[in-house]
């Protein structure tokens, strides 16, 4: 690891205890709520120790058990002792403000916190002849030391996780979501650090490994697939910035590095657009926003990229003390961060076939086949043009309508999957099955949810560690889904606080696929038919997902507009 990079800064204070002022400012800052907080916390010591490998083995739900090992500097007999008391560090220097550790872990007190709500062993060496033992049952301040015999680096095991507070464990998630949960968060440090090798085991099976050659294609293999891995791109960019809200002097460079996923491979959501900010993975609402504008209409709707994206700002740009987990960063000028992200994925991306391709099959003629009964809200609305493949111009009566043929077009696709859905599900079947490759969260949903999966037509079956064979898919409006919709569906129930909301949320998503996209001409019968069959929806204003889809421009703003004397009927 780099002299600059994090953790460095502790490379060689030892472990000290905490001054009463201190103290008052970081108690209470350090909640471990579930197992993946557990496996957060020891991979960032574990990264700010100088790790170059780091292996995470969980048992069950990771209530039973959590190993991680690592062969970073290790410590000595006296900094385990006082490691997993409370209220000490080696990450915060004499005398300097908490806000100012620039480590990954938080402020120091990652031991104390587990080993109050868990039976925790440390065993560790600095390089010395011997290594140490320490173990703290629920009590860090009377742990018991011993010699043991352990090469350089450090393993940390957390068994009965909460046993001694139920509540806690009770309001924990099945055994496969805090699984899924643990595999989401190691994905986002292998994806974001690739010059550490990761693995993570879960009951003694593998489940992913990623090299720690320092490429992110290869960490992007070790987690995804070879589909994706193989298509991606990685880049190096930088971008000077000058800041209205930061003094001139502060101002500086904006690094950027990561690996960019072409647009033919997208996903429902934003999940898999991974952002690190000074080398820490950070859900960001607004980076990732921009990750996703800098493809721009690459994309297509409604649909997020795969990417990885790590931010290197000017010193005191970024402060991650502002969450007691660092899941959320504070910005000193996100306006400026955000311009140069989109700019440099752009820049990236500038050479990206534009071509798209419609693997999804549930095309124009099958959501716009004629009424029967169904009397239309647009009954009366004549097509009297279009607007750059994209706009209908609709006639009824004094007004002009604005069609967004897309969000129409997902209205009704939406609207006729949830009827199928409501009743028996078709299905089609995939012969031979195919295999689809997932992430590990993905996999862990899944295997969780195989009930919700099985009602919306997928029948999978577990094959290797995180692949699944797909024997059925969907096929409400007579064409089958592509097998690779299942990590949509996956996405959707993982996204979902119910698996109602789930199956809402990816209801959405499979309207989205088959529908009109910018650019796709339309002939006069089937731009009635969208009419038509968009007023005949239980809500044709807004597509699933909340947008418009008809504006109406009356004839008394055009007659403002010309500065005309009345409108044409009086």
């Amino acid at each position: 690891m780099s002299d600059d990079s994090p953790g460095s800064a502790a490379a060689d204070r030892p472990v000290r205890r905490l001054d009463d002022a201190t103290v008052a400012s970081v108690a209470a800052g350090e909640v471990i709520t579930r197992p993946a907080d557990v496996v957060v916390e020891l991979v960032e010591n574990a990264l700010d120790a100088g790790a170059t490998r780091i292996d995470v083995d969980v048992a069950g739900d990771g209530t039973e058990r959590i190993r991680v090992s690592d062969d970073g500097r290790g410590m000595s007999r006296r900094d385990a002792e006082l490691a997993v008391e409370r209220h000490t560090t080696s990450k915060l220097a004499p005398d300097a403000a908490v806000s100012a550790v620039d480590t990954l872990g938080f402020r120091g007190e990652a031991l104390a916190s587990v080993a109050t709500v868990a039976r925790l062993e440390l065993r560790t060496n600095d390089g010395g002849p011997r290594g140490t033992r320490v173990v703290a049952e629920f009590a860090p301040d009377a742990a018991k030391t011993e010699p043991v015999g352990r090469g350089r680096g450090t393993t940390v095991t957390v068994r009965d996780l909460f046993a001694e507070t139920p509540a806690r464990r009770e309001s924990l998630g099945a055994s496969r979501t805090e699984f899924a949960r643990v595999s989401d968060a190691l994905s986002r440090y292998a994806l974001v650090r690739p010059d550490v090798a990761l693995s993570l085991t879960h009951d003694g099976s593998p489940v992913f490994s990623t090299p720690g050659t320092g490429e992110y294609d290869d960490a992007l293999l070790g987690v995804y697939d070879r589909e994706v891995a193989g298509r991606a791109s990685e880049f190096d960019a930088a971008r000077r910035v000058d800041s209205e809200v930061v003094d001139a002097a502060e101002c500086g460079e904006i690094r950027l590095t990561g690996s960019l996923v072409p647009p033919s491979i997208t996903r429902a959501r934003r999940d898999h657009v991974y952002v690190a900010v000074d080398g820490r993975p950070v859900r960001d609402e607004r980076l990732q926003r921009a990750v996703a504008a800098g493809y721009g209409d690459l994309l297509p709707d409604d649909r997020a990229p795969i990417a990885v994206v790590s931010v290197s700002l000017p010193e005191s740009w970024a402060d991650h003390n502002v969450h007691p987990r660092k899941r959320h960063v504070r910005l000193r000028d996100p306006d400026a961060v955000e311009d140069a992200v989109e700019s440099a994925v752009r820049d990236a991306l500038s050479t990206v076939d534009r071509r798209r391709s419609e693997d999804l099959a549930m095309d124009l003629g099958d959501s716009l086949e004629p009424l029967s009964d169904a009397e239309s809200a647009f009954g009366d609305v004549s097509v009297i043009g279009r607007f750059r493949d994209l706009y209908l111009l609709c006639e009824r009566e004094d007004d002009l309508l604005v069609v967004d043929q897309h969000a129409a077009h997902e209205r009704i696709n939406y609207e006729r999957l949830r009827a199928a859905v409501d009743g028996e599900t078709p299905t089609a079947t995939v012969d031979p099955p195919a295999r689809v490759e997932l992430t590990p969260a993905q996999y862990a949903t899944v295997q969780s949810s195989n009930a919700e999966l099985a009602a919306l037509g997928y029948d999978l079956d577990p094959f290797g560690e995180t692949t699944v064979r797909v024997r059925s898919v969907p096929a409400p409006m007579g064409r089958a889904a592509a097998p690779e919709s299942v990590r949509d569906a996956a996405d959707a129930i993982r996204g979902g606080t119910t698996p109602d909301t789930g199956r809402e949320e990816l209801l959405k998503d499979l309207a989205c696929h088959p529908s009109l996209k910018a650019g796709d001409g339309l002939t006069d019968e089937r731009a009635a038919a969208l009419v038509e069959r968009l007023g005949a929806c239980e809500n044709p204003y807004a597509c699933p997902h909340g947008r418009p889809t008809v504006l109406a421009v009356e004839e008394a703003t055009l007659v403002r507009g010309f500065g005309r004397r009345g409108t044409r009927l009086e």
